[in-house]
């Protein structure tokens, strides 16, 4: 729901993603994915475009510290290019992170300390679904690097499709990754 709440335009929609994408602690997802992997997607340089051969467990490891990286950089220039500081508010990275730690915080007062055991078990989850998807959807793609040295444009090839009425329902139309 976070990932597609991401590619809306309205406002209230993208802070709703943000909002989704904090439950799990994963607010960087809004960045890395719509400014960082549409970008890259299918080429060398994206960390969330698996690897021919590469194994889940791999690729995780490269994609999640990738990602937030990446996530982190483009925010870093955008905001550089604003005149502003990377530790403002405006920061799309740490909106989402202050939410994350104020959640969990009130969890834990509320709930006490046996959210320590449910918190980053709910967290790993979100993660792996996440990074589940990002796996499957682009696993062993690339795009063809053109003479000047480019990539040419992503086409629906560059993704991994089903047309399947419940992958549809169950994913949120994430089975039809490519038309987004």
């Amino acid at each position: 729901t976070g990932h597609e709440l991401g590619h809306k335009k309205e406002a209230f929609d993208r802070w709703m993603a943000k909002i989704v994408l904090a439950v799990v602690g994963y607010g960087h997802f809004f960045i890395e994915h719509n400014k960082g992997h549409h970008r890259d997607v299918a080429t060398p340089m994206d960390p969330a475009t698996s690897r021919m051969g590469e194994n889940i467990y791999k690729f995780s490891t490269r994609e999640i510290p990738g990602a937030f990286r990446r996530a982190w950089g483009l925010e870093e220039r955008r905001l550089s290019r604003r005149g502003q500081s990377v530790w403002s508010f405006d920061n799309e990275i740490l909106q989402p992170m202050v939410i994350t730690v104020v959640l969990y915080t009130l969890l834990l007062a509320f709930f006490g300390p046996k959210m320590l055991v449910f918190l980053p078990i709910q967290m790993a989850f979100g993660w792996w679904q996440l990074t589940s998807a990002n796996y499957i959807e682009h696993y062993g793609l690339l795009r063809e690097k053109m003479a000047d040295g480019r990539y040419e444009h992503q086409k629906p090839h560059h993704s991994w499709n089903s047309n399947h009425i419940v992958s549809n329902l169950i994913l949120f139309h994430l089975q039809r990754h490519s038309d987004h």
